[in-house]
């Protein structure tokens, strides 16, 4: 069972990583990342992949996690603080009054992950999305749909930042990722390992409805505004979703879910 360990002090360094959770987020936490409320934080406590360091709670919170709690090693402690000196520690009201501080994965190399992957496989490729709510939101919809990956260029924001895990349900701990380094060709690799792959763009060339189901496919996504590179939309399969005149895009996040939602169901 976790040690529960009572904090009345804002300053107290063993909640370190805890304190001024917003400004943390933008530097880092060099190899872990925060989770938060309820349903995340159960998410972490039963991930295959990621491991708690340690928890903080409100004291009115701690009974919810009775069980959970019972079931932590001895070395993961458990902080419980009054709601007050909880808020001071994050530096702003924390209503949902459940962190938890997770160890990141070390996951094997992109072409490792994808020669792992079965003969029927979905796979995700996410080019410059840079917003966390969008990150999480897709992230929601691979586990809903079964995606088997999700690849993400440089350009994309860290799936493993507080809100994105937050927006995603806990999600972003369920479903494998790789981010590529700058100049990697996510193409050319989803090729070499048997996808065919589908950009999703506004002008596509064919409709959603009309796009078939292989056995290895590879959906690409773009931010909204300047959506997928010309690099990419030249080299593979675009698609579109048809919608009412005068209206020219989705949020990206909401497009994805009606994408999967149609190669999901085919397979």
């Amino acid at each position: 069972m976790g040690s529960i360990v009572r904090i009345d002090d804002r300053d107290d360094p063993r909640i370190a990583a805890y304190r001024d959770i917003r400004e943390r987020d933008l530097v880092g936490r060099a190899g872990h990342f925060i989770a938060e409320g309820d349903v995340v934080v159960r998410v972490l406590l039963n991930a295959s992949r990621y491991a708690p360091v340690s928890l903080l709670l409100a004291e009115k919170r701690v009974a919810a996690l009775e069980a959970e709690v019972a079931g932590l090693p001895d070395d993961v402690p458990v902080f419980v603080a009054p709601q007050g000196i909880l808020d001071a520690i994050a530096g702003f009201p924390m209503h949902r009054g459940i962190l938890a501080l997770g160890r990141r994965a070390a996951f094997p190399p992109t072409d490792e992950l994808l020669r792992a992957l079965p003969k029927q496989a979905l796979v995700l490729g996410l080019f410059g999305i840079a917003n966390h709510d969008n990150v999480g939101g897709i992230f929601r919809n691979a586990a809903a749909f079964g995606a088997d990956l999700v690849l993400l260029d440089s350009d994309c924001c860290d799936p493993l930042y507080r809100k994105a895990i937050r927006v995603s349900a806990g999600n972003v701990l369920r479903v494998p990722f790789a981010q590529l380094g700058v100049g990697e060709d996510m193409v050319g690799r989803l090729a070499a390992h048997g996808f065919e792959t589908f950009a999703l763009s506004p002008a596509g060339a064919s409709s959603l409805a009309d796009a078939p189901r292989p056995d290895r496919a590879a959906l690409l996504f773009g931010a909204e505004g300047p959506g997928l590179p010309e690099s990419v939309l030249s080299r593979v399969k675009t698609i579109c979703i048809a919608m009412a005149p005068g209206v020219d895009s989705l949020n990206v996040a909401t497009t994805s879910g009606i994408v999967l939602n149609h190669f999901s169901r085919m397979r």
